[in-house]
């Protein structure tokens, strides 16, 4: 069984589907970090250096990369399991308590004495993002950590309706874990959808849906051309589609929308819903959430796509890394499919 093993489409309708949402179980495997904030205005400039100073207004510290997923899965009534390794140190201690703050499940989390936990600190003025600075490290897993990760995701695994890996090129995914947890979730028939980045982009090979974005399918695939005319975008996804014996790849395209394709059917492109921008992070977790209950629920690919599309786009209109708004997600959902 690969990830091209044919299923029956189902017909939902949109209050249908949103409900069954609710209680499918999620199995997200990826780096995680936590997502620092400093607000504040800037008055004035430094005598010390020319640079600007701020005035700390405020301060915030939320679930970020593969936990904005869980986030993100939490909000559309699924329940997520977040596998992924942290620090044995205080921020893998208060990422542990932001779990706990969100009620998500942590049985998934191993800390690690061999590595630090991920922090990105962002700096913004206004709607400004100002500065954002990096604490991580991108090394592969010890072995013993490897190990003891694998152990808890095939056990969690036994009871979930999907898999999701969200790839930040930390090192807590590697060829091999991708080819041990893609081969046991195919045997079960559990669909499993990726997010990635270039380290790993072509080990995912016989998944359900990848998801990259126009970047990533780029630099992965070595492209030359600009992915801009739709001829190139289907050429360049049919040649991914090969390589990876995928089932179907959702290519998201910024401003132009997303791109769909399922092997032996004709692709579609959904245009982008005109929105007042304020942050595009976050936006692709949201779009890989959305796609991977979609996939749970053997939806269509075109429904897939439209949904993903609008929840990410959703999302682009709030100010930092947050989860979907399920309401509104259900609202503008019901209005292109009524």
């Amino acid at each position: 069984m690969s990830g091209k093993t044919s299923v029956v489409t189902k017909e939902y309708t949109t209050e249908a589907l949103f409900a069954a949402f609710a209680g499918l179980k999620v199995l997200v495997i990826g780096d995680v970090m936590i997502d620092s904030y400093l607000w504040g205005r800037v008055d004035r400039i430094s005598p010390e250096a020319p640079v600007p100073i701020l005035q700390v207004e405020n301060r915030d510290s939320r679930l970020g990369g593969a936990a904005n997923v869980a986030l993100n899965v939490q909000a559309l009534g699924a329940i997520p399991y977040l596998c992924a390794v942290v620090g044995d140190d205080l921020d893998g201690n208060n990422f542990l308590s932001l779990m706990s703050q969100n009620n998500l499940p942590a049985e998934g989390i191993y800390q690690s004495k061999e590595r630090i936990t991920t922090i990105k600190h962002r700096i913004i003025s206004g709607h400004h993002h100002m500065l954002r600075v990096d604490q991580e490290t991108d090394l592969p897993l010890a072995k013993n950590d490897k190990k003891e990760l694998l152990t808890k995701i095939t056990t969690l695994l036994e009871t979930c309706d999907v898999v999701i890996f969200e790839d930040y090129d930390k090192g807590v995914i590697d060829e091999e874990l991708i080819a041990s947890i893609v081969k046991l979730a195919n045997e079960k028939g559990i669909p499993t959808v990726v997010d990635p980045k270039k380290r790993n982009f072509l080990h995912y090979k016989n998944v359900t849906l990848f998801k990259p974005n126009r970047k990533e399918m780029k630099e992965g695939l070595k492209w030359d051309g600009s992915l801009s005319e739709d001829k190139d975008i289907e050429a360049a996804v049919d040649n991914l589609s090969a390589l990876l014996n995928s089932n179907m790849i959702l290519l998201t395209l910024s401003e132009k929308g997303v791109f769909i394709k399922r092997e032996r059917e004709a692709a579609c492109i959904i245009p982008a819903h005109i929105r007042k921008i304020a942050d595009v992070s976050g936006a692709g977790d949201t779009v890989v959430s959305v796609a991977a209950l979609c996939c749970a629920l053997n939806v269509s690919p075109n429904k897939i796509a439209e949904l993903s599309n609008l929840a990410g786009g959703l999302v682009c209109e709030q100010v930092g890394v947050v989860p979907i708004d399920k309401k509104k997600l259900q609202t503008e959902a019901e209005l292109i499919w009524k």
